[in-house]
């Protein structure tokens, strides 16, 4: 099995070095080669997406992110094929969720508000608010904070996943600051300079509360999931989770204040 396995990855390489067009058994061949990649993609999404977006789906538009892959890999870039096509079945499978359009509006409204409050309060705080702080501020008690955190969730998640995909040639730790955007035309984060968003993020993130910096490293520097994490901090998955959502939502934040204090004008 480990020779057929060496064999097929040797194949592989030399396909993807070969000059010229690919033909259709050709590229058949790398496509059967890199299917687990999409499998272990589309699981990962999978496993922060609502049960009823299909696994099968994500697969399909993985493939199509495979093959265009395939056709625009360029090896004197020194990139790893594997990297490389890891990012466009990712960013392949989130152009499909955001056709979808999965996210309920009153769902993002949630979100904005509770990015809105988080920012209010800690410019007025001058340090990160406590869960307690801001269900006060919310006029909710403690549980049905967690539960909205768990409700905003897959909003943040998706809006970070999709700006990770710009980042297909770096392993630099500096990639979590180019993932806290959102690429559509009338978000402003997509107005600032990345440079700026660069330092402004690195701060925030200095200025995370521990157990939040150490989700953020974990998941996206170290690539562990939400049940991994929890295994290592002692904590429930759906706690890990929450403090996810509350480093997504604090960060959002600081580009936010950012862009109005750039413009002069609040966001909407």
């Amino acid at each position: 099995m480990a020779a057929t396995s060496s064999s097929s990855k040797d194949l592989a390489e030399e396909l993807l070095k070969k000059k010229g067009k690919l033909t259709n058994e050709e590229r058949g061949k790398l496509i059967l080669h890199y299917a687990p990649l999409i499998r272990y993609v589309a699981g990962r999404l999978a496993m922060r997406l609502p049960p009823h977006i299909s696994i099968d789906d994500l697969i399909s538009s993985g493939v199509m992110g495979l093959i265009d892959a395939i056709e625009k890999f360029d090896p004197s870039k020194k990139i790893k094929f594997k990297t490389y096509a890891e990012f466009r079945i990712r960013g392949a499978m989130l152009d499909e969720l955001r056709s979808l359009d999965w996210v309920p509006r009153s769902l993002r409204k949630k979100a904005s508000d509770l990015e809105k409050v988080y920012a209010d309060l800690e410019k007025r705080l001058g340090r990160p608010a406590e869960d307690e702080e801001v269900a006060n501020e919310l006029g909710i008690g403690l549980d049905e904070f967690y539960n909205l955190l768990d409700e905003t969730k897959n909003v943040t998640f998706l809006d970070i996943e999709i700006i990770k995909r710009r980042l297909p040639d770096s392993n630099s730790e500096d990639d979590i600051f180019d993932l806290i955007a959102d690429e559509k035309d009338q978000d402003p984060f997509t107005q600032l300079n990345m440079s700026q968003v660069k330092e402004i993020l690195k701060e925030a993130i200095k200025g995370l509360p521990e157990k939040e910096k150490l989700v953020v490293s974990l998941y996206y520097y170290e690539e562990l999931t939400m049940r991994e994490i929890g295994e290592i901090m002692g904590y429930t998955e759906s706690r890990i989770s929450q403090m996810h959502t509350k480093a997504m939502l604090r960060l959002r934040a600081k580009l936010r204040a950012y862009k109005d204090d750039l413009t002069g004008l609040p966001l909407q």
